[in-house]
């Protein structure tokens, strides 16, 4: 995983896909993915899914405007799948 993030107490994995519902999906999700960077949370972006680890508040939060990002993006539906380890 990229490194950014403060050491956490008790850290958690948090894993989430953003899948618009449009013609073109890569550059909305592209936006998504954009969000985790400028956080400065430890990621790693897979084929399907970008994993996160820290804080569960401070994750949900950026899982939160990684989905309205792809709203943002011009989009009218998008399926955001979460997973909490």
């Amino acid at each position: 995983m990229e490194e950014g993030g403060a050491k956490v107490a008790n850290p958690v994995t948090v894993s989430f896909e953003v899948i618009p519902l449009c013609e073109d999906p890569y550059p909305v999700v592209d936006r998504a993915i954009a969000v985790v960077q400028k956080s400065g949370v430890t990621y790693e972006v897979g084929p399907h899914e970008t994993t996160m680890e820290g804080d569960l508040d401070q994750l949900l939060e950026i899982v939160k405007a990684g989905h309205r990002a792809c709203f943002e993006a011009g989009v009218s539906h998008v399926v955001t799948v979460v997973k909490i380890v």
